[in-house]
C-alpha cells in the first residue's frame, strides 16, 4: 500500500531558538508531513493490529513471491468486498484456518512471510520515519516499543492485554490473546531489522510463554549488530590531559550533589537492598529504615513490568524496559498524602559497583494530582519534562473546560434555534392553511403581497338548497355541526386533488384550481371534486334525518387575486368572471353541477379523459354571460376513466385520473386518501 506521506521535512528549530513560546501558540502551521503521536501509532498498529486493508495487499505480495513454493496459495480469498461490507470482519482469522486446512506444518511461516511483506508493502514515507525515531539500533527500537505502546494505550483509552516487554538483551515478550498475531509479528520484525537496520541475518526465535495470559517470547540473534548504530559515534580510548572522561573514578560531584539534581533515585544492591536515595525519597523513607529495613520491596511495589521476577538479575535483564513503581502504604505515616504515589522510570545497570540505579519521575499530569500526593512544583527537578507536562495537562483541562462550555452554549444556541425553526414552521404551516405557500411566505417574511393576475382559473361555487329553511327548524349548534362534518369531507378533498379553497360564507363552498400552480388540467381536477362533493352529501344528514342537497356551478376564466387587509387579512378574487362563476351556481340544481362552455372546452381539450355531459338550453346561460353565441351549459353527471371497469365506483376511477396527471406532472403518484 503506497502511504500518502511520502515527503521528507528538514531538522526541526528548537522552541528555544524563538523569541517567545507560548503554550497557547497556533500549531495550525505545522506542516502536513511533520511526524506526529499519529503516525506513531499507525507504525504501532501494524505490528499490533493491522488492519484488513494492509493484510491484503501483504498476501498479494506473498502469493506472487511464494506461488510456486505452496500453489495451494490461491485459495487464499483476496477480494476486498467484505472488507467494505463488514468492517468488523476479521480476515486474518479466514487467512489462519485457510492455512491449517491447506498445510498446517507450513503455515506459521507462511504467516511469518505475510508479516514480512507487511512492513515491505506499507513501512514508506512517514511510517516508516515514525519505526525509525523509535531506536538507532534494534536493541534500542526493542526497548522503546514497550513505553511507546503503554503511552499510545493510553492516548486511545485502550484497556486490552496487549503489549510488548524488552526484556533483557535480544529479548522481547509479546502478550497477546490471538497466537496468528504472534506469528505475523515475527515476521514483521525481521523485514524491520532489514529495512531500519540493515540487518540481513537476523534469525529470531519464537516460543510461546506459559502462564494465564499467552505471552510470546522473541530471542534475536544477531550477533554485534544489535546494538550498534547505523551511524557509529567515535569514542575516545585514552583519556589525554584536558579531556572529557567517562570514568566513574572521575565523577565530578560528590553523593549529596546528585541526589539532589535527581531526587527520585534510589540504588540497590545485589540483594535489592537501598544504598542511595535522592532528596525526595529520602524526606519520605529517613525515618522508617529502622522500622523495616532497607529492602527496595518494603517501600515500593512493581506494578511495570509485568509479571516481574523480583530479583537483582531479572530486573537486570529489563533495563531497557520503563518501571512504574508505587510507594508502599506501610512506610509512610497515617496521616501522609503520598500513599499510593506512582514513580516512572528506568534501571541502570552501574558495572563498576554491581548495583542497579533507578531514576524516575512521580508519574501524574496535573496541579490536583501533584497537590494531592503532597507535592510541589519545586519537588520536580527544572531538567525534568514532567513540570512541562503538568503545566501542559492543566493548560489542556483549561482548553477542555471552555470546549466544554462552548459546547455547551452551542448546543443550547443549536436547541433555540430549532425550536424557533419549529414554531415559524408552525406558524407558515398555519398561514398556508389560510393562504397559498408563496403568499403565506411573503406575508410571514412582511413583504408586500402585490395583487396578480392569473388566466385560466377554474372556479367552484356552492351552497346548500334550503339551506334557510334548515336553519329555522335547528338550532345554531345543530346547523355548525352539520357543517363541520360536510366541510372536513370537502377539506380534505382540496388536499387530494390539490386545488385551493378560497373561502366559506355560510353554507357556501368556494374553490380554485390554477391559483398557486397551475397546469392543464385545473378543470378536471375542480370538475371530479364537484363530483366527490355531490357524492359525499349522500352520507351526510340534516337534524332531521333528510339528505343533505347541494348545487354546483363551475367556470374558467381570468381573475385578480390579492391579500386584502392587514388585521385577519384574507386572499380574495376579483374580477367579472367570478360574478359569472357564482352565477353558474345559482343557476344549477339541486345535486347536479353547472358547467360553462369555457369549462367544457378544457375538459374535453386533452384525450383520455371521458367526462359525462348533459347539454343544457343556451336560455339556462345568465344573461351577462360574454361572447355567447351558440354556447351553452352542461350538466356534469359522472366520469368514466378507459384503464377502469364501467362498474366500478367512481372513486376508483377519479383516483386513476389522478394517477395518470400525477405520473405525467413528475408528482408523488399516491395522494393521501380523502375519507368521507
Amino acid at each position: 500500500m503506497a502511504c500518502p506521506f511520502v515527503h521528507t521535512i528538514g531538522k526541526q528549530h528548537s522552541v528555544a531558538d524563538s523569541a517567545t513560546w507560548n503554550l497557547e501558540d497556533d500549531l495550525t502551521d505545522i506542516p502536513d508531513d511533520a511526524l506526529s503521536l499519529t503516525h506513531l501509532n499507525a507504525a504501532i498498529q501494524l505490528l499490533t493490529a493491522p488492519s484488513n486493508e494492509n493484510i491484503n495487499h501483504a498476501v498479494k505480495s506473498v502469493i506472487k513471491k511464494y506461488g510456486d513454493r505452496w500453489p495451494e496459495l490461491i485459495n487464499l480469498k483476496i477480494d476486498t468486498d467484505s472488507f467494505s461490507m463488514f468492517p468488523n470482519y476479521d480476515y486474518l482469522a479466514d487467512i489462519q484456518d485457510t492455512l491449517m486446512a491447506m498445510d498446517e506444518s507450513a503455515a506459521c511461516e507462511i504467516v511469518s512471510l505475510i508479516g514480512e511483506e507487511l512492513i515491505e508493502t506499507c513501512c514508506v514515507g512517514i511510517i516508516e520515519r515514525a519505526f525509525k525515531c523509535l531506536g538507532g539500533n534494534l536493541q534500542e527500537f526493542l526497548g522503546s516499543l514497550d513505553g511507546v505502546h503503554d503511552v499510545l494505550k493510553l492516548q486511545e483509552a485502550d484497556i486490552s492485554d496487549t503489549g510488548f516487554v524488552c526484556a533483557g538483551e535480544g529479548e522481547l515478550i509479546f502478550t497477546s490473546e490471538r497466537p496468528v498475531i504472534s506469528w505475523l509479528l515475527l515476521g514483521a520484525l525481521r523485514q524491520l531489522a532489514r529495512i531500519l537496520y540493515q540487518i540481513d541475518d537476523v534469525r529470531i526465535h519464537l516460543e510461546p510463554m506459559e502462564g494465564d495470559v499467552k505471552r510470546y517470547r522473541y530471542l534475536f540473534d544477531v550477533g554485534a549488530s544489535l546494538s550498534k548504530r547505523q551511524v557509529e559515534i567515535p569514542v575516545l580510548k585514552e583519556r589525554k590531559r584536558g579531556s572529557v572522561s567517562a570514568a566513574a573514578e572521575d565523577l565530578k560531584m560528590n553523593a549529596s550533589t546528585f541526589c539532589k539534581a535527581f531526587p527520585w533515585h534510589f540504588v540497590m544492591n545485589s540483594n535489592l537492598e537501598l544504598l542511595q536515595l535522592g532528596n525526595g525519597f529520602n524526606r519520605l523513607f529517613r525515618h522508617s529504615f529502622n522500622l523495616y529495613g532497607r529492602h527496595a520491596t518494603t517501600y515500593f511495589r512493581f506494578k511495570r513490568p509485568r509479571g516481574l521476577s523480583l530479583n537483582f538479575q531479572e530486573i537486570r535483564r529489563h533495563t531497557h524496559t520503563p518501571f512504574l513503581l508505587a510507594i508502599r502504604s506501610q512506610v509512610c505515616r497515617r496521616d501522609s498524602t503520598m500513599t499510593g504515589l506512582e514513580i516512572k522510570g528506568q534501571m541502570v545497570y552501574c558495572d563498576e559497583t554491581n548495583t542497579l540505579l533507578f531514576i524516575g519521575s512521580p508519574f501524574i499530569d496535573g496541579l490536583e494530582g501533584l497537590t494531592c500526593n503532597g507535592l510541589f512544583i519545586s519537588d520536580i527537578p527544572l531538567h525534568d519534562a514532567t513540570r512541562e507536562v503538568i503545566l501542559v495537562g492543566e493548560q489542556a483541562r483549561a482548553q477542555d473546560g471552555l470546549r466544554r462550555r462552548m459546547d455547551k452554549l452551542k448546543s443550547s444556541i443549536e436547541e433555540g434555534n430549532a425550536a424557533v425553526t419549529k414554531e415559524r414552521k408552525k406558524n407558515v404551516s398555519l398561514l398556508q392553511l389560510i393562504f397559498p405557500a408563496e403568499i403565506a411566505e411573503s406575508l410571514w417574511g412582511g413583504a408586500t403581497v402585490e395583487a396578480e393576475t392569473h388566466p385560466d382559473v377554474t372556479m367552484l361555487f356552492s351552497d346548500i338548497v334550503g339551506f334557510t329553511s334548515i336553519c329555522s327548524r335547528a338550532t345554531p349548534i345543530m346547523v355548525i355541526n352539520m357543517l363541520e362534518s360536510l366541510y372536513r369531507d370537502f377539506d380534505e378533498f382540496c388536499g387530494f386533488f390539490d386545488v385551493y379553497k378560497v373561502e366559506t360564507i355560510g353554507d357556501a363552498y368556494c374553490v380554485a384550481s390554477g391559483l398557486h400552480r397551475a397546469s392543464n388540467y385545473d378543470a378536471h381536477k375542480v370538475a371530479w371534486m364537484a363530483l366527490r362533493m355531490l357524492e359525499a352529501c349522500t352520507n351526510h344528514h340534516t337534524h332531521d334525518g333528510e339528505h343533505i342537497q347541494m348545487r354546483i356551478g363551475l367556470h374558467t376564466g381570468t381573475v385578480l387575486a390579492g391579500v386584502v387587509g392587514r388585521k385577519m387579512p384574507r386572499y380574495c378574487l376579483f374580477g367579472h368572471h367570478v360574478t359569472i362563476a357564482n352565477k353558474f351556481e345559482s343557476g344549477s340544481v339541486a345535486r347536479k353541477t353547472n358547467v360553462s362552455p369555457t369549462t367544457k372546452e378544457w375538459l374535453v381539450k386533452y384525450p383520455g379523459f371521458k367526462f359525462e355531459l348533459l347539454e343544457r338550453d343556451p336560455s339556462c346561460l345568465p344573461k351577462d354571460y360574454p361572447n355567447a353565441g351558440n354556447s351553452t351549459c352542461y350538466f356534469l353527471t359522472g366520469y368514466k376513466h378507459h384503464e377502469v371497469a364501467e362498474d366500478e365506483p367512481l372513486d376508483n376511477h377519479i383516483k386513476a385520473a389522478m394517477k395518470q396527471i400525477n405520473i405525467e406532472l413528475g408528482r408523488p403518484t399516491e395522494a393521501s386518501e380523502p375519507t368521507e
